[in-house]
């Protein structure tokens, strides 16, 4: 029996790849504009980093990390998510020692055991971007203008931001009481989650997508009802700072985070275009993160976005990109088949893709398998041609055939095929 793929892994095939090349390099171009540094983070972390950071109640430390021990005993964990690595970080390297303004970005891997669904992987990858240092509301808003940039750059349509505001460690604890008081009477009507939720974490229950809880949270408390001055006025210059930028957004008092480290700002991206799982990015400040885990008090914010689901939307939008090569080399005799293949060295290392045949197919069939790749060109070459000294490119789109002298074959290709041969 073959062995076959985990389930809730995926292989990530071209042209999808291709898809997620674009992305990647799209959200490299627009972040470093923006003046941020990649960032590269283990998979691996101590299982304690996660469990202080994200907080052993939620139910991504207590029921969906992969944990394991090692030999000498201590626990070890595959990162389900990225902040609290690249705080880890941030912190062990003293990142702030020389200046405390840092602007990161991040691409990779994340792992958790949950349900495996459309979009929804058990290796799944996320984009972050983090910010130290900045205690500003207006970096927050200028997070969601890269976020919304992006999307627009992808030509991802139907995008609506969602805010909301958590309070801070003031404002906070008064919210959790009267929410407390208003799930108490309620619990029994709760999913079995939510009824552990309200007792640990009774912020998560707003944010639970089961219908009956919900319906039981209609008429529950609003945190912004709660918010002490500091807070509201941190609120009031992130939503004007929106509006300078011409960005909507809808205040949603029911949007929070799963992790405990968020306070003030929280925000997500959304689109119609995915159905019921809707968010494609979200994230908000965590401005005591870096000192609970053993570093300075420094603000901090950041977003995550959803690869997986992202590519889902880009792949819809731009159709297969996967592009086929800039010119499929025919030869017409197998005698001649190493001069192709020193062609299609000397032409992939000048930054033009080339492709041949390498059995001892007839031409007929190498133009069929050059139509099958999508080449853009062919160029024949046989005994005929090698006597005149010049090849025959023919452009498949227009049928057009244009001589290509032998002497300068590189040069020449890469002058007819112009646009078509942009990588360096």
């Amino acid at each position: 029996m073959a062995i076959q793929l985990i389930r809730g892994f995926k292989d990530v095939l071209p042209p999808e790849a291709a898809v997620w090349q674009r992305i990647e390099s799209t959200a490299r171009r627009l972040f470093e504009n923006f003046g941020f540094a990649e960032i590269r983070i283990p998979v691996m972390e101590r299982t304690e980093l996660f469990a202080r950071s994200i907080g052993e109640a939620t139910d991504i430390v207590e029921k969906e990390m992969y944990t394991f021990a090692d030999r000498k005993g201590g626990r070890l964990t595959l990162r389900p998510e990225a902040t609290a690595s690249v705080v880890r970080a941030y912190i062990q390297h003293r990142l702030y020692a020389t200046e405390p303004v840092r602007k990161f970005y991040t691409i990779g891997p994340m792992f958790r055991r949950e349900r495996p669904q459309k979009g929804r992987y058990r290796q799944f990858y996320q984009i972050n971007v983090e910010v130290f240092g900045i205690a500003s509301a207006l970096i927050d808003a200028q997070l969601i203008l890269l976020l919304v940039t992006l999307l627009e750059r992808l030509s991802v349509k139907d995008v609506h931001a969602h805010v909301n505001t958590l309070g801070c460690p003031a404002c906070r604890p008064q919210f959790r009481k009267a929410l407390a008081g208003y799930l108490s009477p309620r619990t029994a009507g709760l999913c079995s989650d939510c009824r552990r939720r309200s007792v640990k974490n009774p912020l998560r229950v707003l944010d639970c997508k089961v219908p009956a809880c919900r319906e039981a949270m209609t008429g529950a408390p609003a945190l912004l009802d709660y918010l002490c001055a500091d807070c509201r006025q941190h609120f009031e210059v992130f939503k004007s700072a929106l509006a300078e930028l011409g960005i909507s957004y809808r205040i949603d008092p029911r949007l929070v985070r799963g992790l405990d480290y968020y306070t003030r700002t929280t925000f997500e991206i959304q689109t119609g275009a995915l159905g019921a799982q809707s968010a494609v990015a979200g994230g908000g400040r965590y401005d005591g993160l870096v000192e609970a885990l053993g570093g300075p008090a420094v603000p901090a914010t950041g977003f995550a976005i959803g690869l997986d689901r992202l590519a889902e939307l880009a792949a819809g939008v731009q159709g297969d990109i996967g592009a086929g090569p800039d010119v499929f080399i025919a030869v017409l005799g197998a005698e001649h088949r190493q001069l192709a293949f020193e062609w299609v060295c000397a032409l992939g290392l000048a930054g033009v893709r080339a492709e041949m045949e390498y059995g001892t197919r007839s031409l007929k069939s190498q133009m069929k398998r050059a139509d099958r790749l999508g080449a853009a060109n062919v160029l024949m070459v046989g005994e005929n041609e090698l006597q005149k000294g010049a090849a025959v490119l023919r452009n498949m789109q227009t049928r057009e055939q244009t001589e290509i002298p032998i002497s300068e074959l590189v040069a020449r290709v890469k002058t007819c095929i112009g646009g078509n041969a942009d990588r360096p």
